[in-house]
């Protein structure tokens, strides 16, 4: 337990500082279809306070403060796209992921203030 506390604070630290890798983004209408046809994992990085009051439907929490690389979905048939409030949280993590080996992750830049903004299904609770 106390590695993986110890690799979770290494890696908010490097999230924090932020890396110069360019991350691939996707717009609302990818996520939207990639839902639809069931080709992504939604993963809202959001604490669970902000993810219970309103999320996209069908995304999976897992927090930014608690997370760790290998809690992410592993890469497979689906994508991987990650959000969070504003763009500022899943950007940093986007462009952090490629330094430990995670280049396949995928960031909606718009997140959940695009997704509200343009009319987008939410759900309350877990």
């Amino acid at each position: 337990m106390r590695l993986r506390n110890i690799a979770a604070a290494a890696f908010a630290l490097v999230v924090s500082a932020g890396a110069a890798s360019a991350a691939q983004t996707v717009t609302y209408e990818q996520v939207v279809e990639g839902l639809a046809k069931q080709s992504i994992v939604l993963v809202d990085i959001r604490e669970p306070d902000e993810f219970v009051a309103g999320h996209v439907p069908g995304a999976i929490n897992l927090p930014l403060s608690k997370l760790t690389p290998a809690a992410l979905p592993k890469q497979g048939d689906k994508a991987v796209v990650i959000m969070c409030r504003s763009g500022n949280r899943s950007g940093r993590l986007a462009q952090a992921l490629p330094s430990v080996g995670r280049e396949d992750i995928a960031d909606y830049s718009g997140a959940m203030i695009d997704w509200t903004r343009r009319g987008g299904p939410v759900v309350k609770g877990q």
